[in-house]
């Protein structure tokens, strides 16, 4: 059994910061991808960035310049760094992660970012 936990959300002003992190545990063999998703109230997920295993990274227009995802193959745990907040970021945050090419989730986090 995997499980991917996440810690870090909560509530901040525009302009502040929060860093996400995602550990994965259980029966694991090797991940390959992990990533952070969001989802707004009334909108669809969407993918706000990505990292390999190897380390190649893919984000989200809207968040290029703000935010940095990385992940620590060791702890088996990805983090994503959210600088220069804005309202708009307001969602709820998933991670992911491919283990053994199955896709898992985590149960989400609330970030709140008040203007």
């Amino acid at each position: 059994q995997v499980q991917l936990v996440e810690s870090g959300g909560g509530l901040v002003q525009a302009g502040g910061s929060l860093r996400l992190s995602c550990a994965a545990s259980g029966s694991i063999f090797s991940i390959n991808a992990m990533g952070w998703y969001r989802q707004a109230p009334g909108k669809q997920r969407e993918l706000v960035a990505a990292i390999t295993s190897g380390g190649n990274t893919n984000y989200a227009d809207s968040v290029k310049g703000r935010f940095t995802i990385s992940r620590d193959n060791a702890k088996n745990t990805v983090y994503l760094q959210m600088n220069s907040l804005k309202p708009e970021d307001t969602a709820v945050y998933y991670c992911s992660a491919d283990i053994s090419f199955r896709v898992y989730w985590g149960q989400g986090t609330q970030v709140t970012v008040s203007s």
